[in-house]
């Protein structure tokens, strides 16, 4: 599964500055010494405002800081945090990228989000 995340602080206005970060998982998912995470943010309007990578540990750990852009849409937005290019979903609970390292893709997992309160 995605590393748990956390956004901080949960609400901002245009300009301010977020960061969105994890601890290293305790289960060992070996992502892999050259892994990112991928962090989406998606404003109130549905438009995604921001779409990067960012370095992430083996463990999963990782901090992400961002500007808040001036297009976000007040109201309600949503960060979602997943490792990039890596198949992170497994609906038997296991780590199936150690047994089959290549040719998985992700599957039918419901994407994680955190909210994000946009103030104009």
């Amino acid at each position: 599964m995605p590393p748990d995340y956390a956004v901080s602080p949960s609400s901002g206005k245009p300009g301010d500055i977020i960061t969105v970060h994890a601890l290293d998982a305790r289960c060992n998912p070996r992502y892999g010494q050259d892994a990112l995470v991928q962090v989406t943010v998606t404003d109130a309007a549905g438009q995604n405002v921001i779409r990067e990578t960012a370095p992430m540990n083996d463990a999963g750990g990782f901090s992400f800081r961002f500007v808040l852009p001036q297009r976000a849409s007040a109201g309600e937005a949503s960060v979602e945090a997943v490792p990039y290019a890596l198949d992170w979903c497994d609906d038997t609970g296991r780590n199936n990228r150690v047994a089959h390292p290549s040719g998985l893709q992700r599957a039918s997992c419901a994407a994680r989000t955190e909210p994000l309160t946009v103030t104009p």
